[in-house]
């Protein structure tokens, strides 16, 4: 008889992708970088190489999935095991988050789900004493998990109490926990088309929105969707595309984008026929811009330097209108990039917003008479996004508010402040597939300089 033959851990189907996804984790909840460093770039984590598209899609919706629901995630297991999640391996904590987002919010068979979170914690040298206690605890969470998440599912525990605090303080208790609920779902894919958004939505089996961005849940790699890699449209959310479009007709005229990587607007700027300026402070991301506009067959002037610092065109001529869209918390991106929530910390607001003070300063320096300014930030903190803008009016007596008029929103007047500001928030255009409502929380201001 000949010997049996054991599986080697890597030759599991699905255990790699599982790996990676902790090794993703741990990145993030304890090493403090952002998905976007370990999953694209020269900084990427190096085994996504070896992942089928499925297994990186699976990875990604994982890791996704957790990070979404970690505050609730916590509780179940804080529940589940007598003495706690173990700290002395974070493979085993890792393994158990993993785990249980299958169990209760994938499509992934239990037994599967217990299987490869034991694996993997068998494979770790640190972690592999756990191995009965995850099995234990994952085979009571099939269980018993569903009722123990019914017990707090009305609650905001997804959402670091700082935020929610900050949330109820501004824009009140119902809609602090709207903006929490709708960072749970998983997002759709958002669109724009440099023409015929009716014609992209049938193509992509999307909607179109009020708005024209096309809209839909078309998933796997956007490269391979009709019409990408000919040009003739681009990944942008529906609430990032609105401030570019409040300079009205450009056509012809100078616009300087600062803050422009990686092009959403920049793009948008050249389609509606501007002479645009592109500057960003990063190489990379520079780069990207660039590859970007090269897809779309578009041209803008590109420029590495530091916006706050820029000393304009060569020739001293200042623009006829300048988007800043200055860098923030993001805490309005929260539904596609789960993992800001737990990256950032209250303080960062203040070393931001005077970043953004300096930015607004430039701007205006650059901007000439009967220019017009937008300012946008993908915060929901309101000193990132109106209190910015009260304070340039309060020591800028050359500018002045254009307020937005709800047709250039199309109509959606929830959209706009009392001042005639844009805010969009999380929770806004709902729809009956959760997954097809939502916007980004953006601010944006469009000021005048007399």
């Amino acid at each position: 008889m000949p010997p049996q033959r054991f599986a080697l851990p890597s030759e599991v189907p699905g255990l790699a992708a599982r790996r990676i996804a902790a090794d993703i984790l741990d990145g993030v909840l304890h090493k403090h970088r952002t998905l976007d460093e370990q999953l694209d770039g020269a900084t990427a984590h190096p085994g996504l190489k070896t992942l089928s598209d499925r297994d990186r899609a699976l990875m990604r919706r994982l890791v996704a999935t957790i990070l979404r629901r970690l505050g609730t995630l916590g509780h179940l297991l804080s529940r589940l095991l007598d003495r706690g999640v173990p700290t002395d391996a974070p493979r085993a904590q890792s393994a158990l988050l993993i785990g249980a987002a299958q169990i209760l919010w994938m499509d992934v068979p239990d037994h599967a789900a217990v299987d490869l979170s034991v694996r993997l914690v068998q494979s770790d040298r640190r972690a592999a004493k756990y191995a009965g206690l995850v099995n234990a605890v994952l085979r009571r969470c099939a269980r018993e998990g569903q009722p123990l998440i019914d017990e707090v599912k009305s609650k905001t525990l997804d959402v670091p109490e700082w935020l929610v605090t900050r949330w109820i303080a501004h824009y009140g208790e119902a809609a602090a926990r709207d903006i929490a609920l709708a960072l749970s779902h998983e997002p759709s894919l958002d669109i724009t088309v440099k023409s015929d958004p009716e014609q992209w939505a049938t193509r992509l089996h999307g909607e179109t929105l009020p708005t024209g961005t096309v809209r839909t849940l078309l998933q796997g790699s956007v490269k391979m969707l009709p019409g990408f890699i000919e040009g003739h449209w681009w990944v942008q959310d529906a609430a990032a595309a609105l401030p570019a479009r409040l300079f009205g007709d450009i056509a012809g005229k100078s616009i300087a984008d600062l803050c422009a990587a990686p092009g959403g607007k920049t793009a948008q700027l050249v389609l509606a026929g501007a002479r645009v300026t592109a500057v960003d402070r990063s190489p990379a991301r520079m780069t990207r811009l660039r590859d970007n506009l090269t897809r779309l067959s578009m041209e803008a002037e590109t420029v590495v330097a530091d916006a706050a610092e820029w000393q304009g065109a060569k020739n001293g001529e200042s623009f006829d209108g300048i988007l800043v869209d200055a860098p923030c918390t993001s805490t309005g991106t929260i539904r596609r990039h789960p993992d800001v929530a737990w990256l950032r910390v209250e303080a960062d607001i203040a070393a931001l917003t005077a970043l953004q003070k300096r930015l607004l300063q430039r701007a205006v320096a650059l901007l000439r008479p009967g220019g017009t300014l937008v300012y946008c930030t993908c915060s929901l903190e309101p000193e990132e996004g109106e209190q910015a803008i009260a304070a340039l009016l309060a020591s800028e007596s050359a500018m002045r508010r254009a307020p937005i008029e709800a047709g250039e929103v199309a109509g959606l007047k929830e959209l706009l402040t009392s001042e005639g500001d844009l805010r969009t928030l999380p929770c806004h255009l709902p729809h009956q597939d959760p997954r097809l409502g939502g916007l980004d929380g953006f601010y944006a201001a469009r000021l005048v300089k007399s």
